[in-house]
């Protein structure tokens, strides 16, 4: 586990921004093949999930391993 610095911070922020994306895009396709798009539905998941991956960093992050 690395300590949390500004090297995690950075690893984390692009871990939570690619994890809200894809978040994104899939919950649109999947409202889309349903009928209707619930903004609302798909910016509380985007967030959540943006949410549990910094939570999951704290964890560890494979890229901040201390060398």
């Amino acid at each position: 586990m690395c300590k949390i610095d500004k090297k995690w911070f950075r690893a984390a922020g692009v871990r939570a921004i690619k994890t809200v994306a894809q978040t994104f895009v899939a919950t649109i396709g999947t409202a889309t093949v349903m009928g209707e798009v619930d903004w609302k539905m798909v910016l509380s998941a985007s967030v959540l999930s943006g949410i549990l991956s910094v939570a999951t960093s704290v964890a560890g992050l494979p890229e901040c391993k201390e060398q």
